[in-house]
């Protein structure tokens, strides 16, 4: 019989049952939050027709919409895609099924993601993504909810030492329109040498205006104000006066930084983009922002966690008790057990060790007994 290659794609893994298991205790803890905030979860299907998907990816990197796998569908032979996103699935929800919902909408999600090919600094292409979406209000008011949400979600999962970044995705657009002007093709030029964070290129790309910017970054109550010093006719006092309430709400409940330029992972946001960050872990742990729904343009704000990024810093979570059940065991008392929390294993055959197949306690009569006591 031939040995079969059991090697897994580039990019996938297994997740055995301590990873698992955080996981899914994120997960749950993550959407009780969700939930008590009254974010009602939604599921949309894994696969949908390329074209409704990646019409709702407007704005999204040519590069994001291009790694998603697709297939013929033999029903209707016309092509469908695998999601690499589910946010623009939930817009699509907010525009059609539920166009008719009460606004402000609170919607939270929960599912797998997969890409064709990942980057470098992230080689996964399959992401359990989770997050809340709070559409129909573009304010001051729900940023902040929004904010505080992840935070508190984050906090939940067990992570500790939060920290979020503020951005401003459209700030160079809103610059370049009248208070230091640029032309269209020299926009990017302008945003590539801010990512990079050279002054000198930026000089060199005509945009000299935009020095200030380099250096107002950092802390955010040392930032905000060094912001404020850049003299944008009025252009830019309602988006700081908007941080500013932002970052007042969060409190101390987050350490607060402020990188006005930063555009990775806010291809399609608006006025205002987050990062969130956690202690002992390298990458983010996640992003939101403001945006508009694609096709109905109705304004939306929200954020996105990926899980299994997080699992190698997530506490595992304690386990319930396990108790043997022997052979001819009293199975009312056995079903009392796990509706009280228990785990119960039950013997198939002579010869068991219950302590080797993880149980601490044995089902003697009616009562657990921890199996140290069992003579």
């Amino acid at each position: 019989m031939t040995q079969p290659n059991d090697l897994l794609p580039e990019g996938l893994e297994d997740r055995l049952p301590a990873e698992a298991a955080r996981i899914i205790a994120m997960m749950r803890a993550c959407l009780d939050v969700l939930d008590a905030h009254c974010y009602d979860r939604v599921r949309p299907p894994l696969l949908e027709f390329e074209a409704s998907l990646v019409g709702r990816m407007a704005g999204v990197t040519v590069g994001e919409t291009s790694a998603m796998f697709r297939f013929v569908d033999p029903a209707s032979l016309r092509t469908l895609a695998l999601r690499s996103d589910i946010t623009p699935q939930v817009g699509r929800i907010a525009a059609t099924s539920l166009a008719a919902a009460p606004r402000p909408l609170r919607l939270a999600y929960c599912g797998d993601t997969v890409l064709i090919k990942a980057s470098q600094l992230d080689p996964a292409r399959e992401r359990l993504q989770l997050g809340a979406e709070l559409i129909g209000a573009d304010s001051v008011a729900a940023a902040a909810e929004v904010v505080m949400l992840a935070v508190e979600a984050l906090k939940a999962a067990g992570l500790t030492g939060i920290a979020v970044d503020f951005t401003l995705p459209d700030l160079v657009d809103t610059l370049a329109e009248k208070a230091f002007p640029l032309a269209p093709e020299a926009r990017e030029a302008v945003r590539r040498e801010l990512d990079t964070k050279d002054a000198g290129g930026l000089k060199a790309a005509e945009g000299g205006a935009y020095l200030p910017l380099l250096y107002a970054t950092g802390p955010f109550e040392a930032a905000l104000p060094a912001l404020r010093e850049v003299d944008a006719g009025g252009a830019l006092k309602s988006r700081l006066d908007g941080l500013e309430a932002i970052a007042a709400a969060v409190g101390d409940a987050a350490t607060i930084t402020l990188d006005p330029t930063e555009r990775h992972g806010f291809e399609y946001q608006s006025w205002f983009g987050f990062t969130l960050y956690a202690e002992g872990l390298r990458r983010a742990a996640g992003r939101g922002g403001t945006y508009r729904i694609a096709g109905s343009e109705e304004p939306a704000t929200g954020f996105t966690l990926y899980l299994d990024r997080l699992a190698d810093i997530a506490p595992q979570p304690e386990g319930a008790r396990t108790c043997y059940l022997p052979l001819g065991h009293d199975r009312a008392a056995a079903a009392t057990l796990r509706f009280e929390g228990w785990r119960t294993l039950a013997q198939l055959g002579e010869g068991e060790d219950p302590a080797m197949l993880g149980c601490g306690y044995i089902l003697q009569g009616t009562e657990p007994v921890a199996l140290e006591d069992v003579r």
